[in-house]
Order: C-alpha cells, then sequence, then structure tokens
C-alpha cells in the first residue's frame, strides 16, 4: 500500500437527444415523472447538485458549495453540453469554469476530455462516420472549452484497431479503456530503436492487466505514431456504479487505498451515478475529494497531468473482438449489444429477446448508404468536397448565426443561387440526422419500443423527409420492409415499421423551400 498515490475519477456524462427533430424541443416523457423530461429530472438529480454539492467541513462547521466538475476527470457529450447551455446555463458555466480553473492549478491540462459527437459505437460505424463522429466531437469540445482536446471519451469505450488508429491520426494523447480491452503487454517505448522482440509480448486480460500506469498504443502501420491508454480500475469502478459503495465517502477512499498497488488509481464510471443512479451520491463525492482523499494523502489529478509526470513505459495491443469487431466496457460479447441478440439487456419480461437490433442496424444502414451515392453528386456542384463540407458543418450546428453563405462559398468556390443555398444546406441537414439516428441508446435497452429506440427513428424519419424534400428516389417502403423484420416483445406493439408509423410519423410537419435549413 502506498503512502502517497494519485487519485483520478472519471465521470462519463451523457443522456440521448431528446428533441422533435422536425421542431427542435423536447416534448413530455412521462416516465420522467413529475419532471417534464429526463434531462429535466437528471439535472436535478445529478449535474445540478455535481455543480452545487454542499457540504460541511467537519474541521471549521462551515458550510463548503464545491464543483466536484473541478476536482473529476470528465466528459459531456456534445448534445448534452448544448441541452444544458440552452436550459441551464447555470450548470453549464460550472462545468466550463471547472475545467479553465483545473487547466490552471494542473499545468494547462483541464479535467474536461471530448466525446466522439453522437455517442454512436464506433467500430460499427463506416470509415466516414467514424471521421465525422470524431471531428465534430473535437469541433464541439474546441468550441465550448477554448482548447484543444487531449481525449475523446469513446461511447460505451467501445473501439478496435480503426478506431485507436482514427484517434491518432486526429492528434488526441490519449485515451481511457476499460481493463478487459487490453489483449497484450511489453516494456519498450515503441520507437524504432527501442521496440523489444515479439516473444516479449505478455497476454493479459481485465484481471491481470495492471492499472496503475500508462501505456503505448502504435499505429499499425506507423509505429512512431501513438495515443497513451490509460486502464480504469475494473472492480473499484464496478462497485462505485452497482455495489453502493457510495454509501460512505470515507468507505469509498478506504476502497482508494485499498486498491492503490502503485502509483495511480483510477475509476471511471457513468456520471449519472454521482446522484442520479446512487441518491447523495454526489454529496459523498465532494465529501471524498474535499476531506477524506486529502486527509488519506491521495493526491487528486487528472490524466494529462499524470501523463506529464509520467510517460508510459510499456506498449500494449488491444483486444479487438471477435472478427475484429471491437470490444466496450457494457457488452461481453464485443460490441454485440448493438448489433444483434447478443444476451447483454436491462431486463423485461421472461422470455423478451433482442432479436430486433440487427433488422433495425439494417434499416437504418439502408437509409445511409442509399444517401451515400445522392451526397456524393454533389460533388462539383454544391460542394468541392462534400464529406469535407459535412466534417466542417459543425460550425452551422454549434453558431446557428453562422453565415451560411459564405461557409458554402468557402466549400463551393462560388456564390450559390438562393435554390442552391437551400438544396446544399438540406444535405448537410440530412446528413446530420443520418448520424444521430445512430445513438446507441437505441440498440442499449430490452425493447424496440423504447423511448430510446423511438428517438432515433424520429431521426430516421426526418431524413426520409429530407429526402423527398430533395427529390431523391423513394426509400420509405424499403425502410419499412426492413424494419417490419423487428419485432416487438409486447404483441401489442407489434414491429418497428408499426412503432414507426404510430410513434414517429404522426409528428412529422410538412416543410417546403427555405423551412428545411439547418436550424
Amino acid at each position: 500500500m502506498f503512502l502517497m498515490g494519485s487519485l483520478i475519477i472519471h465521470g462519463h456524462f451523457y443522456q440521448p437527444p431528446r428533441e422533435n427533430p422536425w421542431t427542435g424541443t423536447i416534448e413530455p416523457e412521462p416516465s420522467a415523472a413529475p419532471f417534464h423530461d429526463w434531462n429535466e429530472r437528471i439535472h436535478s438529480e445529478c449535474y445540478g447538485p455535481n455543480a452545487f454539492a454542499r457540504i460541511v467541513n467537519p474541521t471549521t462547521g462551515e458550510e463548503q458549495i464545491v464543483n466536484n466538475y473541478a476536482k473529476i476527470s470528465f466528459n459531456f457529450g456534445p448534445t448534452l453540453l448544448g441541452w444544458l447551455e440552452q436550459n441551464h446555463p447555470e450548470t453549464y458555466d460550472r462545468i466550463i469554469d471547472a475545467d479553465r480553473d483545473s487547466a490552471e492549478s494542473r499545468g494547462g491540462h483541464g479535467n474536461a476530455i471530448a466525446q466522439a459527437y453522437g455517442h454512436a459505437i464506433l467500430p460499427l460505424c463506416n470509415e466516414r462516420d467514424l471521421r465525422t463522429q470524431v471531428r465534430w466531437g473535437i469541433a464541439d469540445f474546441r468550441a465550448r472549452f477554448g482548447r484543444d482536446p487531449e481525449a475523446l471519451w469513446l461511447p460505451e469505450t467501445a473501439c478496435n484497431d480503426r478506431v485507436m488508429d482514427a484517434l491518432i491520426d486526429e492528434g488526441l494523447r490519449f485515451v481511457i479503456l476499460a481493463p478487459n480491452q487490453a489483449a497484450r503487454v511489453r516494456v519498450g517505448t515503441g520507437s524504432s530503436s527501442d521496440r523489444v522482440d515479439s516473444a516479449d509480448w505478455r497476454t493479459v486480460d481485465e484481471n491481470s492487466i495492471d492499472t496503475s500506469v500508462a501505456y503505448r498504443y502504435s499505429n499499425r502501420q506507423s509505429p512512431k505514431r501513438s495515443v497513451a491508454v490509460f486502464f480504469y480500475d475494473g472492480p473499484t469502478s464496478r462497485a462505485i456504479a452497482f455495489e453502493n459503495l457510495l454509501k460512505s465517502s470515507r468507505d469509498l477512499v478506504d476502497q482508494f487505498r485499498l486498491r492503490g498497488t502503485g502509483e495511480l488509481i483510477n475509476v471511471a464510471t457513468d456520471g449519472e451515478t454521482y446522484g442520479h443512479h446512487f441518491k447523495f451520491g454526489d454529496i459523498c463525492l465532494a465529501y471524498a475529494l474535499e476531506i477524506e482523499a486529502p486527509a488519506r494523502s491521495l493526491r487528486i489529478t487528472n490524466y494529462g497531468q499524470y501523463l506529464d509526470e509520467h510517460p508510459p513505459a510499456f506498449e500494449v495491443e488491444i483486444n479487438n473482438g471477435p472478427g475484429g469487431e471491437g470490444t466496450c466496457w457494457s457488452c461481453t460479447h464485443g460490441v454485440g449489444r448493438w448489433a444483434r441478440d447478443c444476451g447483454c439487456h436491462t431486463g423485461g419480461e421472461a422470455g423478451w429477446n433482442q432479436a430486433w437490433r440487427a433488422p433495425l442496424r439494417r434499416a437504418l444502414d439502408f437509409l445511409r448508404n442509399e444517401n451515400a451515392p445522392h451526397f456524393e453528386e454533389t460533388r462539383g456542384t454544391l460542394f468541392n468536397d462534400p464529406w469535407q463540407s459535412r466534417d466542417d458543418s459543425i460550425v452551422l450546428i454549434l453558431d446557428p448565426d453562422h453565415l451560411r453563405e459564405q461557409f458554402l462559398y468557402e466549400h463551393a468556390g462560388r456564390w450559390l443561387s438562393m435554390r442552391e443555398l437551400w438544396c446544399a444546406l438540406t444535405h448537410l441537414e440530412l446528413q446530420r440526422m443520418l448520424l444521430l439516428m445512430y445513438t446507441s441508446c437505441g440498440w442499449f435497452f430490452n425493447d424496440i419500443s423504447g423511448i430510446e429506440t423511438i428517438q432515433i427513428l424520429k431521426y430516421a424519419g426526418r431524413a426520409i423527409d429530407l429526402m423527398e424534400q430533395l427529390g431523391l428516389p423513394p426509400v420509405r417502403e424499403r425502410f419499412l420492409d426492413l424494419l417490419s423484420e423487428a419485432n416487438s416483445n409486447r404483441p401489442d406493439i407489434g414491429t418497428g415499421a408499426d412503432i414507426y408509423r404510430r410513434f414517429v410519423e404522426p409528428l412529422r410537419i410538412k416543410q417546403t423551400g427555405r423551412e428545411a435549413l439547418v436550424t
């Protein structure tokens, strides 16, 4: 047991988008009662309380208001931050302030890291979507926090070699993974002069990987290009998330001490654990960080600062999962939870299955793939490079007042007519819908009739509308044919096609002309 160790607590704060994509407003969600919707409920229980956690100093007896975000490593989903900025600016400001203050006190390393934009499962994305999800996440972070991110949170920590190489290509410094995602390690810096013989690789798993050190993951084609990897402490993270460890701040810190056999202990959980999943979890976290950890000689830091002081001395290869498809922190079958009936779910009735997942993904892939050649056809007319224009169009989402005409001039090489302007912006809005419909929550739970799956079907419905407005070949009937293969576990609900007709199409708002411009 160490006398002085470093402690990093990471919180992944995220909720799926909830707005009606035709109106931009969030409709009432009765299951969140007495709140209007789940964003409001979780803000009241978690996001707000962690920004203003009230504790009493046991030495002075004085009440303190603690900004937990200033003490922990964290990421917020970009769409959630956008909602907070509009609906709870006081909480949003505390989050931004926490990153700025931590950067000032930790050698320029802020507590915040970025997140892939739409919380899609990146190993299941095609190459273009993977790159846009990463680039939009980086751009959103830069616009909000005023600096480049050092890392990007991978939704569900889902990754494979292809995803890791994308992080390296985008210049990110480190990534946080689950211990089960490590495959082999060896001593060495990874440079061409220091690489050791392949026989020195040692196989590891979630029980044997040393989570107290940083590792170096090298690009497969260019070994000198790399990203650092931190594997979080699995048992302690599980105890926080699922085993009631937050009942006592003293017990929490004692567990850190017990697990601290090296220089670093780092844990990662959903941020909603602190207050939403566990009532008063925000208070426990505040006491642990402000009182208990310093009293037990635990130094609170973040990954960027720690990496400066302790560069990786080991190389790592990651576990690519079955068939190279990928691995994650919440599915023991790789990333099957978002592709098939793998057996992972959140409950439901006896005899329920998740066989609906595969046809749901096939239906969405159909929409995306049908649209791709039509978007490509805009090359040389509306856009010099359609896919680069899509990557850059995040500025239109972040800044509604951005000069659209100037943006399109820069990407078309000429001034567009009003009709061309409308077509170009509608194509970009269509691309946004096609990205958001892959939000991971649509597959995570136990039935296709859940509000999260209906939400991603709303994005699909909006995409179909935009394709119709652009005069593209009709896709609705084939899309519904594919959805009809996804059967709900509730006989009265029917199939995915029935759900789409019942819960999505009534929300449609007929739009023409300029009303369809990006909002």
